[in-house]
C-alpha cells in the first residue's frame, strides 16, 4: 500500500501531511520562472506516458538496492518532472518523453539480466547518483575518449554548463547524449581526459545544492572510473564560468587548475547596483558568501586562466577579478578572443587546452610549503593543511598566510580575524610531533606523545594563541549560518502535527511549507525529504539538519527543544533578545545549532531564502536572510519575500543575540 501511495505521489506531486489550515481567502499566486512553464501536452499522449511511467517506476522498484539503480531511475525522474511541471517547450520535443523512457527501460532490462554495458561505454553517455542532501537522483554527462587508457588513473575535466532556463533533466540528458559540450564543443576529439558534465541542480548558478552537486559528481565518477585525484581540473563558461570562479575560489585545494570563461564574479557591479538601489545591510553582507573578490587570495594556490570574448559584456567578470588580483599584487592570466562576443575563439581554445595539459602533467601539489587562505565565512575556511575554524568577527575579511620549513620542523602562520585555527600534518600519514608553530609571533611546540599527531587546534584567548577547543556553543566551520547553509547538507523537513490557534499563522505556515516543497522540486530537482514527527529516527537526528515548521504548540519537536532555542513563544508574544512581536500576526524563522544534536542545525519556519523574483539572473540567487528573521503577516508571501520582514539579522560568534543598538 505504501509503495502505491509513493508511486501516486511521484506522478501527481501531491503534498502529504499538509492541509491543516482553515478556510481563508485565496493564497497569493507566485509565477514560476525556473523552469518556465511549457506547452500543454496532448491529453491522449499524456495518459499514455503516465501509464508507461507508472509501470516503469513499478518495475524499477525492485532495483532500488542496486548500486547502479540511479543510472536506470534517472530517466523516469526526468519524465516524471517534465509531466508534472510542464517542461516540454515545443511540439518537436514531445518525442523526448518516450525516448527517455526507452533508454530507462533498456537499462532496466540489462540490469535485470546482470549486464551493465554502459559502465564500460566510451563516447557520450549519461549516468546518475543519489544525492546525500535530499536523496534525489541527479544526472551527469560523460565524454570518455575512445583511446584513453582507463587501466591507470586518468585526468578529469569538470565542465560547468551555462544558463539554460529550459534545460531541465530531460533536455540536459538529451544534450549530453548529442554532442561534445566542453569549451564550446571545440574539443570533441580530445584523447587526454575524461570530461564530466555535472547538472548542478539545473539553473542555480552552481550555488547552494548546485555547488555540492559538483563534488558529489566528482566522487561518483571516482568510484566508477580510475581518476587521478591530483589531476582534476575545473572549468566552465557563462553561468559555468561564474561557477568556476566561485567554486574555484571556495574549494581551491581540490583542483590542479581552474579555467573561467565569461560569467560573473560578484553581485553589485554585475547588476549595476548603486548605494541608492542596494538591498538591506543583511543582504549586502550575504553577498560575501559568493562574491569571489572576498576569496581572491585562495586562487594564488592554483593555476588560473580566464577567457573572454573581446566584445562580450561578461568580460566584466575577468576584468573585475584582474583588479582583485592586482590589489593583492598578482596578475590574472586572461585570454581574449579577438572579435568574439559570447563564444570561444578557435585559437583561444587551442591555447586553453594546451594549458590544461600542462596542468595535468604537473598535477596538484597536495602539501605546498606556502598557503594563502582568505574567506568571509568558516564554511569556506579550509586550504590544504590549514583551516579557519572560527572567526573573531563574523563576515569580516579573514586570512591565514602559512609557510612550512621542513628542515627546521617549523610552521609560521600570520592571521587576520581568526579566533580558532587548525593545522593538519601537511603530508598524508605525516606527524606534527615536535613541530614548532609560530602564530602571529607566538611560539608553540607540539608535544611528542609517542604516537603520530595528525592535527592540532589553536584558539586565541585574551589576544594570545594557545592550544585547545573553544567553549560551546560557538560559530564554527560548517555550523556558522546563515539559514540557507542548512540546505548544503543532508536535511529532513518536519511539519506541524496540529493546527495553530491563530488563523493567519496557520494560513502562512500551510502556504510557505507547500511553497518550499514545490520550489525545491522545481528548482533543485528533487522531492523535499519530509517525515512526520513521530517517524523521525536517531539517524535523522544524528546525521541530518532538522527543518521544523510551526511552533511549540503545533510541532512536538519544537516543543521538545523550546527551552534551548533563542526564540521564545511567551504570553502571546514572540521574543528574541530584548525585542518582541505579537505571535498572532508574526512568524519567526531562524537557524541554530540543534539542541538534540549540536553538531547539526535546526531551522525553524524557513526554506531557501531566495525566491522566484531572484531567478531572473543567477547572480541574485544568493541568501536573502541572515540567521534569523521575523515576518509580519500583514503582507502576503510574494516572489521576493515570505512576508513583511519586520526584523532580520545575525547571531554573534557565540550564537547569541547581539544587544539592540540604542
Amino acid at each position: 500500500m505504501m509503495k502505491t501511495l509513493r508511486l501516486l505521489a511521484a506522478l501527481t506531486g501531491l503534498a502529504t501531511g499538509l492541509g491543516l489550515g482553515q478556510e481563508s481567502p485565496p493564497d497569493p499566486v507566485i509565477d514560476r520562472k525556473l523552469p518556465p512553464p511549457g506547452i500543454e501536452i496532448p491529453a491522449v499522449l499524456r495518459t499514455q506516458l503516465e501509464a508507461r511511467l507508472e509501470k516503469f517506476l513499478d518495475d524499477a522498484w525492485g532495483a532500488g538496492n542496486h548500486p547502479l539503480e540511479p543510472d536506470v531511475a534517472v530517466f523516469g525522474k526526468a519524465v516524471r518532472l517534465a509531466l508534472l511541471h510542464g517542461e516540454i517547450y515545443s511540439e518537436k520535443e514531445l518525442p523526448l518523453l518516450a525516448e527517455m523512457l526507452d533508454l530507462g527501460e533498456a537499462r532496466l532490462k540489462q540490469l535485470e539480466e546482470g549486464s551493465t554495458p554502459w559502465t564500460s561505454q566510451r563516447g557520450l553517455l549519461v549516468r546518475a547518483y543519489r544525492s546525500r542532501i535530499d536523496g534525489s537522483i541527479q544526472p551527469y554527462g560523460l565524454e570518455i575518449p575512445e583511446t584513453l587508457d582507463l587501466s591507470k588513473p586518468v585526468p578529469l575535466l569538470v565542465w560547468l554548463h551555462g544558463r539554460g532556463d529550459k534545460t531541465t533533466d530531460l533536455h540536459f540528458m538529451k544534450r549530453c547524449l548529442g554532442k561534445s559540450q566542453a569549451l564550446g564543443g571545440k574539443v570533441p576529439d580530445q584523447q587526454d581526459a575524461i570530461i564530466v558534465h555535472p547538472f548542478g541542480r539545473h539553473c542555480v548558478g552552481w550555488k547552494h545544492a548546485g555547488e555540492i552537486d559538483v563534488f558529489e559528481v566528482i566522487d561518483h565518477v571516482k568510484s566508477q572510473y580510475a581518476i587521478d585525484p591530483d589531476r582534476v581540473a575545473l572549468a566552465g563558461f557563462s553561468m559555468g564560468g561564474a561557477g568556476a570562479w566561485h567554486i574555484g575560489a571556495h574549494y581551491t585545494d581540490q583542483f590542479c587548475a581552474v579555467h573561467t570563461g565569461a560569467g560573473f564574479a560578484e553581485t553589485a557591479r554585475y547588476n549595476k547596483l548603486t548605494p541608492e538601489t542596494y538591498p538591506s545591510e543583511v543582504e549586502q553582507t550575504l553577498w560575501k558568501v559568493y562574491d569571489v573578490p572576498n576569496y581572491v587570495r585562495n586562487l594564488f594556490n592554483v593555476p588560473v586562466l580566464s577567457y573572454s570574448g573581446e566584445n562580450d559584456k561578461q568580460k566584466q567578470s575577468a576584468d573585475l577579478m584582474a583588479e582583485a588580483f592586482a590589489a593583492e599584487g598578482r596578475e590574472l592570466r586572461h585570454i581574449i578572443g579577438p572579435g568574439m562576443e559570447h563564444k570561444y575563439h578557435d585559437d583561444s581554445v587551442k591555447e586553453i587546452w594546451a594549458w590544461l595539459k600542462e596542468c595535468w602533467a604537473k598535477g596538484r601539489d597536495t602539501s605546498p610549503t606556502t598557503i594563502h587562505l582568505q574567506t568571509a565565512t568558516p564554511r569556506y575556511g579550509r586550504m590544504h593543511w590549514v583551516q579557519v575554524v572560527g572567526q573573531e568577527k563574523i563576515w569580516e575579511d579573514t586570512r591565514i598566510e602559512a609557510t612550512r620549513d621542513e628542515a627546521a620542523k617549523s610552521i609560521t602562520l600570520t592571521t587576520k580575524n581568526v579566533a580558532i585555527l587548525r593545522v593538519d600534518a601537511p603530508k598524508k600519514g605525516g606527524d606534527l610531533s615536535g613541530v614548532k608553530l609560530v602564530v602571529d609571533g607566538t611560539s608553540l611546540t607540539v608535544e611528542q606523545p609517542g604516537f603520530a599527531v595528525d592535527s592540532v587546534q589553536l584558539q586565541k584567548k585574551d589576544g594570545a594563541w594557545t592550544w585547545g577547543a573553544p567553549d560551546s556553543p560557538r560559530k564554527l566551520a560548517g555550523l556558522q549560518g546563515p539559514i540557507d547553509d542548512a540546505f548544503l547538507e543532508a536535511f529532513v523537513v518536519v511539519g506541524p502535527t496540529s493546527p495553530s490557534a491563530d488563523t493567519e499563522v496557520q494560513r502562512w505556515t500551510d502556504f510557505e511549507l507547500n511553497h518550499f516543497q514545490n520550489r525545491w522540486r522545481e528548482l533543485m530537482r528533487g522531492d523535499l525529504p519530509m517525515e512526520d514527527a513521530d517517524e523521525l529516527n536517531s539517524v535523522d537526528v544524528s546525521e541530518k539538519n532538522l527543518i521544523l515548521w510551526g511552533d511549540p504548540a503545533t510541532n512536538p519537536l519544537i516543543a521538545e527543544m523550546a527551552d534551548q532555542l533563542p526564540v521564545k513563544w511567551i504570553d502571546g508574544e514572540i521574543r528574541l533578545g530584548d525585542q518582541s512581536w505579537p505571535a498572532a500576526t508574526h512568524v519567526p524563522a531562524f537557524v541554530f545549532p540543534n539542541p538534540l544534536n549540536p553538531d547539526r542545525y535546526v531551522v525553524i519556519n524557513s526554506g531557501l531564502t531566495f525566491r522566484e523574483g531572484h531567478d531572473s539572473t543567477n547572480s541574485l540567487q544568493n541568501p536573502k536572510l541572515g540567521d534569523w528573521a521575523i515576518f509580519g503577516l500583514d503582507q502576503q508571501p510574494s516572489a521576493l519575500t515570505p512576508g513583511r520582514v519586520a526584523a532580520n539579522g545575525f547571531f554573534d560568534v557565540n550564537w547569541q543575540m547581539p544587544k539592540t543598538k540604542e
